[in-house]
């Protein structure tokens, strides 16, 4: 009887383009992307540091014996034809190399069949850059539902790890704000005014020239009650 899914992916460093195959286990609990530090490590992937440090609960709820979340790498992930630019929070997976969790699967919803294993991308929305296994299939726009999902994925995936705090921030909201003004809950949230903007599927770098130089703005004075304000 089959007990997992993995799939044999290929996974390339941004940068070098250097790639590796490897195997992903599809895991519809967890609530990111993972890929092991040790594997990250021994094929030289660039880490790039979080902000702040994301606890990481094991299947059981206990902590992960690694830690905190501290850094992520950055690639791209090819599967039969099916290529998406990806970011995996690194952590102590064991045997696991990459495990592929719950936004993928929602932003992708992939045909399983869960006899034999077999995965296939056929509902893969066209913003991933994947695209149909169907030989000779006119590729498609995206449909505003596929793109709305895409984006509540993207949107909403780092709120997944604070559940908890998030429900008692909208709890305080509700005793303290009065019920006209909660269509506006987001501006009076805790949890939301700690975040930084939200990363969108069409986000892209900014690269300066190699001649450009900082310049010296001149710096405004303010006022006494300016500041206090402040």
């Amino acid at each position: 009887m089959l007990r997992e899914v993995w799939l044999n992916i290929g996974v390339e460093k941004v940068d070098t383009h250097e790639g590796v195959m490897i195997k992903a286990l599809l895991d519809s609990g967890a609530t990111e992307m993972f890929i092991d530090r040790q594997m990250a490590a021994r094929h030289g992937f660039k880490l790039q540091k979080l902000e702040r440090p994301l606890v990481v609960r094991n299947v059981d709820s206990t902590n992960n014996s690694g830690g905190a979340i501290t850094h992520q790498v950055e690639c791209n992930v090819f599967y039969k034809g099916h290529i998406e630019r990806m970011r995996m929070d690194i952590c102590d997976l064991g045997k696991t190399e990459v495990i592929l969790g719950m936004p993928w699967l929602a932003a992708h919803n992939p045909e399983i069949n869960w006899e034999t294993g077999e995965v296939k991308m056929m509902r893969c929305p066209p913003l991933c850059g994947g695209r149909s296994q169907k030989k000779g299939k006119v590729k498609r726009m995206a449909t505003e539902e596929e793109e709305k999902i895409v984006c509540w994925v993207i949107d909403n995936k780092e709120d997944w790890e604070r559940e908890e705090e998030i429900e008692e921030d909208h709890r305080k909201i509700e005793e303290m704000v009065p019920k006209k003004f909660l269509k506006w809950r987001k501006v009076f949230g805790k949890v939301e005014s700690e975040k930084m903007p939200k990363r969108k599927i069409w986000d892209h770098a900014i690269d300066l020239k190699e001649t450009f130089k900082p310049q010296r703005g001149r710096i405004y004075p303010l006022s006494k009650n300016e500041r206090e304000e402040v």
